[in-house]
């Protein structure tokens, strides 16, 4: 198989292919395999070679797992595109190089359908499913792992030999442990995803118009800004206190909210505006949306712009609220620290929030919160290995920046801020009646660092909950010899 060095025209741009600039890598070469038997012989070579590799799909890693300096041979799947209905197995194959975007269209205008997966369409479904995934329609339709029938793996032996695997999630299946850690188990764990199989729970025979959810016709966004200026501490906390509320109130599976999404930005003071941004789906959209912002918008008493607009699902789809994803984002360097949560922000965490919002630090970020729960929370939490499911948000301290002169204020800024929330728990979102740990699709290195993790709960249970020692069993029979690794690894049972 071919191997792209630094002297292929090729190799730059494929090195340069990370969402996160802030992390740059120099493999010995790059492989860009069009088939699972290419992938299983890339992944031999490499360990004959005694080669450290990692595989990319999509480049969306938050850290740097793929861009490691250590890292000699990068698989990138980007070549395996296909996406076709499996009648043997009754369900839609997706291969791990396809984008979000790219199964978006293909399911839509194929058959009319969805697979309810994360925000940007450039997302690389190989290491978005396998950790969960979320997005605009998680709260009506569930995960995109939920709908995880069977997952292609090459795996590494203990004798150093690779295999393709494939894993069910059918009882009857010897290797149905395999499939139950791709739903939620993180990438670079197990081997390399070349392919999935997708099929709703509930879906019977074989008519693939059934297999999936019917996608909607169309989808109302809105947007809401207030002028920041006109926020003082007291607006803030109402706004705050009332999408918390919200999200409390309407995170249960069958809440007839379901089909509303909206994500809270609390941007830093400097960017000079509060936002709500989101969406609904349905003959009732517009009802939801006026619902929502009664609850949430109003009640702050201060005067805000809105902007609504009905788009067809698929336009929606393959440029969501494109302000979010405007030019000069594929420079950007950052640092996202997430949290699950089951109850809204404290009057204390709202204080906090407010300080470092506020605070007067050349740095642009701010706070996301993000509606969850309803389908996502009628699963239980060992199911598939997503164990969060009884949290009614994910919040987010982030920040970004371009000029490297800025990166040290802004990572001082965002690690302080995400410490400050969580005071009474060591720094981090412990898993207890408030918090729920955090999302392995948005993975954070500092819970795995004793300066900023002072809780004396380890990052795995932040990330995997009781379900780790499980995904630490299923690492000892596949992965045996830790082919497969990064900073945030599973580590194998002893």
């Amino acid at each position: 198989m071919e191997k792209i060095t630094p002297q292929d025209t090729r190799y730059a741009d494929l090195a340069e292919k990370r969402f996160n600039k802030r992390f740059a890598g120099k493999p010995e070469y790059i492989v860009l395999p069009a088939s699972t038997d290419e992938v299983k012989a890339a992944v031999q070579e490499a360990v004959s070679s005694g080669r450290r590799l990692v595989v990319r799909s999509g480049g969306h890693c938050l850290e740097g797992f793929v861009t490691d300096p250590a890292v000699q041979v990068l698989l990138d799947l980007s070549m395996m595109t296909h996406i076709y209905y499996d009648a043997e197995r009754a369900a839609f194959a997706v291969e791990a190089g396809a984008t979000v975007g790219e199964m978006y269209r293909k399911l839509f205008l194929g058959w009319g359908l969805v697979l309810p997966a994360g925000e940007h369409p450039g997302i690389g479904v190989g290491g978005h499913v396998l950790g969960g995934a979320f997005g605009f329609l998680c709260r009506e339709y569930g995960l995109a792992a939920d709908y995880l029938y069977a997952v292609e793996i090459v795996t590494v032996d203990a004798s150093g030999k690779a295999h393709a695997i494939i894993a069910t999630r059918e009882t009857d299946d010897p290797n149905r442990e395999l499939w139950w850690a791709h739903t939620g188990g993180g990438g670079g764990n197990f081997g390399i995803v070349t392919r999935y199989w997708l099929r709703a729970t509930t879906a019977t025979g074989n008519d693939p118009y059934t297999a999936l959810p019917k996608a909607p016709s169309s989808v109302t966004t809105f947007r809401v800004s207030w002028d920041w200026q006109q926020l003082d501490e007291s607006a803030f906390n109402r706004l705050t206190k009332n999408f918390g509320t919200w999200c409390l109130e309407n995170s249960h599976p069958d809440s007839p909210s379901l089909p509303l999404f909206s994500i809270l930005f609390l941007n830093h003071r400097n960017i000079g505006r509060v936002d709500i941004k989101g969406l609904a789906t349905g003959v009732h959209a517009r009802q939801l949306i006026d619902l929502h912002l009664a609850d949430v918008a109003v009640p702050v008493g201060v005067p805000y712009s809105l902007q609504i607009g009905e788009t067809p699902w698929l336009r929606f789809a393959l440029n969501p609220f494109p302000e979010l994803f405007q030019p000069g984002l594929d420079n950007i360097q950052s640092k996202v620290k997430d949290a699950w949560f089951r109850q809204p922000l404290t009057d204390s965490q709202m204080a906090t929030a407010y300080r470092y919002l506020h605070a007067a630090v050349p740095i642009g970020g701010g706070l996301g919160m993000a509606t969850y729960g309803g389908k996502v929370n009628s699963i239980a939490a060992d199911a598939t290995a997503t164990a969060q499911r009884t949290c009614i948000m994910d919040v987010a301290c982030n920040t970004g920046w371009i000029d490297p002169k800025s990166a040290a204020v802004s990572l001082e800024w965002v690690r302080h801020f995400y410490r400050d929330l969580f005071p009474g728990t060591g720094g981090v979102p412990v898993p207890n009646e408030q918090t729920d740990g955090a999302m392995i699709n948005h993975p954070d290195t500092d819970l795995a660092d004793a300066a900023w993790n002072l809780s004396g709960t380890p990052w795995h249970t932040l990330y995997y909950k009781d379900n780790y020692p499980r995904l630490q069993q299923v690492k000892a029979k596949w992965d045996p010899l830790n082919i497969f690794h990064h900073a945030l690894s599973i580590q194998a049972a002893l």
